[in-house]
């Protein structure tokens, strides 16, 4: 049985009066859950409150982003080493953001995500296709490319300790969801790509999908075989919200 995982990722957003209150709402609002597992990634200034808020809670913290780099001179970066000083568990890696706005490359990702499982972090990996890729019928190839560049840096067995996001990115923050046959379509596409490196890691590893889910149609999505939670941006901004797709992951 793969572990259901449901994992918030904030963006650039929050303040220290909003996230207490949402941080609260999370740990009461899915206590007693069952079978799925709780995430909350924030921004960098915030990770000392996740501390405070999710120590000893049921409810996982994770970083939205870390450098390739141990230490040294990288300004303005945050190594994987830090974040473990601050408990951290999960570390999201090639968010699609982090790939168009910010230049992130193929190569950069593989580096980010050997950086967080050589620190003992686990890694949620974001894979995922534009609206033009997709439209040219080339998303196989695209998220296939972008698996591969991991894979053939860590080798396939370092996904044992990590976790895959598959973020179409013509449905983030667009208000369009991909039906659940097309999601499911991609992640079985991810889950027999890696089983032709290792059959053991394919069928262990959690897939989630990351693209607009929301309270109405999480449940209908967790329902695809290949789907194992979701990478949650807006909704998990809302403690209500966020907490009602973590139950649809439970059910």
């Amino acid at each position: 049985m793969r572990n259901k995982i449901v994992a918030g990722n904030w963006k650039m957003n929050g303040s220290l009066a909003l996230n207490e209150a949402l941080l609260k709402g999370v740990v009461s609002g899915t206590a007693g859950l069952e079978g799925v597992t709780c995430v909350v990634c924030s921004p960098f200034p915030y990770l000392f409150q996740l501390q405070g808020e999710l120590s000893g809670t049921h409810v996982f913290s994770g970083a939205q982003n870390l450098s390739q780099y141990d230490k040294g001179a990288y300004t303005g970066e945050v190594s994987a080493s830090m974040l473990r000083d601050f408990g951290l568990t999960y570390v999201i890696i090639g968010h699609s953001e982090r790939r168009a706005i910010f230049g992130e490359t193929s190569v950069t990702v593989a580096e980010k995500f050997k950086a967080a499982v050589d620190a003992g972090l686990v890694p949620i990996l974001c894979v995922g296709e534009s609206l033009a890729e997709r439209e040219a019928g080339i998303t196989e190839k695209v998220v296939g490319e972008q698996l591969d560049a991991v894979t053939g840096y860590v080798g396939a067995e370092a996904l044992a300790h990590s976790v895959i996001a598959y973020e179409p990115v013509w449905a983030i923050g667009t208000g369009r969801t991909a039906t659940p046959e097309q999601a499911q379509e991609v992640h079985a596409f991810l889950r027999n790509r890696i089983a032709s490196l290792n059959a053991e890691v394919a069928a262990k590893i959690s897939i989630l999908y990351g693209g607009s889910v929301k309270a109405s149609n999480a449940e209908e999505l967790f329902a695809m075989p290949d789907i194992d939670g979701g990478l949650i941006g807006g909704a998990s901004l809302v403690s209500g919200e966020f907490n009602e797709i973590c139950r649809a992951a439970a059910r």
